[in-house]
């Protein structure tokens, strides 16, 4: 196999890997309303308070909102439909590099963007919204984590960049 050919099916290997988790990460956010009591139910089962009870409190509060919500405004739910789509959408976008990744680089690196904008996200709005800092802490390992892969594909199309007979030389600075 050549240097290309390896470099090509890692670059897919990665970015099946990161849409697999975008679309996982969007799907979920369809049935929270079930999600969270099947949640909680598991970690009671679990005795999970015993251990951590600001956790479960946490998880009871939300799922509370959460019912109180689907039961009173489901249409405030709408809004997790949205951000479900939204996944579903940026997943697609990655079929671009997925083809030809040199050309579509730039969904690779606008990835990474959106990854490292998780970060001040969850740090200004948690707050405001009243999410606890620990919680904050496991939302931004969201874009901390994802721009891992992100990050590895975009130095593997680099590096086949260079081994293109059109690469364009390196501008002197």
């Amino acid at each position: 196999m050549s240097d290309r050919s390896a470099l090509l099916k890692g670059i897919r290997v990665w970015l099946v890997f990161f849409v697999v988790c975008l679309v996982l990460s969007g799907v979920t956010a369809f049935p929270l309303v079930t999600e969270l009591r099947w949640t909680e139910e598991v970690l009671r089962s679990l005795s999970v308070g015993e251990y951590l009870p600001g956790l479960m409190e946490w998880i009871e509060r939300v799922r509370d909102g959460l019912d109180a919500a689907d039961a009173e405004y489901p249409f405030l739910l709408y809004g997790t439909d949205w951000l479900a789509f939204a996944h579903l959408v940026i997943a697609v976008a990655f079929y671009g590099p997925y083809r030809d990744p040199v050309r579509n680089v730039w969904v690779v690196e606008f990835g990474m963007i959106a990854c490292a904008g998780i970060v001040p996200l969850a740090l200004i709005c948690g707050p405001i919204r009243g999410i606890p800092l620990w919680w904050s802490v496991i939302d931004m390992a969201f874009g901390v984590f994802g721009v891992i892969p992100l990050y590895v594909v975009r130095q593997k199309i680099k590096r086949l960049e260079a081994l293109s007979p059109y690469a364009a030389p390196a501008l002197a600075g």
